[in-house]
């Protein structure tokens, strides 16, 4: 074997990431919470059917949250040629998913606000805000896609405000906690990842690009403004107009 070859070979060993790390945990999360929540239940025979949508928004979600350990793992293989082939792909993957996750939450707010139920829910200010915080950090990762230290850590970022459903369910399952949405839990965990890369964007780089603190902070206003905003009337107002539109058969 030559030198040359050896150099190669090394070049593409698997060193797995801080990001490749970061993108199984969310799995674990996502995973685990819907686990609890719906597929065991659904295989023991404990689960209402769901409708179609249903389905195809968990298989457009499940897909994208594997692509993001392969594509996290394969930049930590050292395969970057694929890495980029498979986000070209990816970008339409994103817009699916995102879409349809925002078409999913009217749906339930709307099924909820019919039924009764105020408008202004914790469901509806968390899927208007993982709606808008993905597609704007999302966008700025894919324009920054030959910058490499701004692009994974803004996909890493537009990821924290689009898995609270599966954090939520992780955490009210796993501690029994009779509440669909733990706000203390969620945000702990979503404020932890984001300082997480905070702190790894530090100890690489010596400092914080502003992407980075756009993408945390983000993060940190939402929890932090979450009880205000939805518990006021205008919140209430706003989400009553926005759901009357919305009719599902």
């Amino acid at each position: 074997m030559t030198s040359a070859d050896t150099a190669q070979g090394a070049a593409h060993r698997f060193q797995p990431s801080f990001f490749f790390w970061l993108a199984l945990v969310m799995c674990f999360f996502v995973f685990a919470g819907f686990g609890m929540h719906s597929a065991l239940p659904a295989l023991q025979g404990n689960f209402p059917p769901a409708p179609p949508i249903v389905h195809l928004h968990a298989l457009l979600f499940v897909s994208w949250m594997l692509l993001l350990v392969v594509q996290t793992g394969l930049v930590s293989a050292g395969n970057v040629k694929l890495h980029r082939s498979l986000g070209m792909g990816g970008i339409a993957h994103a817009t699916a998913v995102i879409m349809m996750g925002l078409l999913m939450q009217l749906i339930a707010s709307g099924a909820g606000y019919f039924a009764g139920r105020p408008p202004g829910t914790d469901g509806l200010y968390l899927g208007l805000l993982a709606f808008a915080g993905f597609a704007i950090m999302f966008t700025m990762a894919i324009r920054n896609r030959n910058r490499p230290q701004i692009h994974k850590r803004m996909i890493m970022f537009a990821m924290l405000p689009v898995i609270p459903p599966g954090v939520n369910r992780f955490w009210a399952n796993a501690l029994a906690i009779d509440d669909p949405i733990p706000t203390f839990w969620l945000y702990l965990t979503l404020w932890g990842m984001a300082g997480a890369l905070l702190l790894q964007e530090w100890k690489t780089t010596r400092a914080i690009s502003k992407y980075s603190l756009f993408g945390a902070g983000w993060i940190l206003v939402e929890g932090a403004v979450h009880e205000a905003v939805v518990g006021s009337a205008w919140f209430n107002t706003a989400g009553g107009v926005l759901l009357s539109l919305v009719h599902y058969r």
